[in-house]
């Protein structure tokens, strides 16, 4: 009898190490996710050096939560200053993010056909394109608060 619950025991163990529950699978994924989703309470938004409203930054976050995934842009070391500065006209949308332990940075710059993104964390740097309509065509009001 006692071998019989031993066994169950051991089986239900094997059970949850080969495939965990969806949280907790989600949850680690999501610890080292190139393109993170964001919580519009733990950033700032800036273009120009002026910081978005409330609602359009809400908005921005919403586009930028639901923009898809296209490519990521290899970076040697020592390149990191050629994305991180451009030579581009296209001013970025700065994207702070600090939550708990983490401090990252996204610029996000939108192009006719695609938006580039450089995500930079602690002494790392990263970037990758996105394609989402409502990025590219995103305005803000003339409102802009210091």
């Amino acid at each position: 009898m006692s071998w019989t619950i031993v066994i169950i025991v051991i089986f239900a163990m094997l059970k949850m190490l080969t495939s965990p529950p969806s949280a907790v699978v989600g949850w680690f994924v999501s610890n080292f996710a190139l393109h993170p989703k964001l919580n519009s309470k733990d950033i700032t938004i800036t273009f120009n050096g002026k910081h978005l409203e409330e609602k359009e930054k809400i908005r921005f976050t919403e586009f930028f939560n639901e923009a898809l995934f296209l490519k990521r842009y290899n970076i040697f070391q020592g390149n990191e200053e050629l994305f991180l500065n451009p030579e581009t006209n296209v001013i970025p949308f700065v994207i702070n993010v600090k939550s708990r332990k983490k401090e990252m940075t996204f610029y996000v710059y939108s192009y006719d056909d695609h938006v580039d993104v450089v995500k930079q964390w602690k002494k790392k740097v990263a970037s990758y394109s996105l394609s989402s309509e409502c990025l590219q065509k995103f305005t803000i009001s003339n409102s802009l608060s210091v």
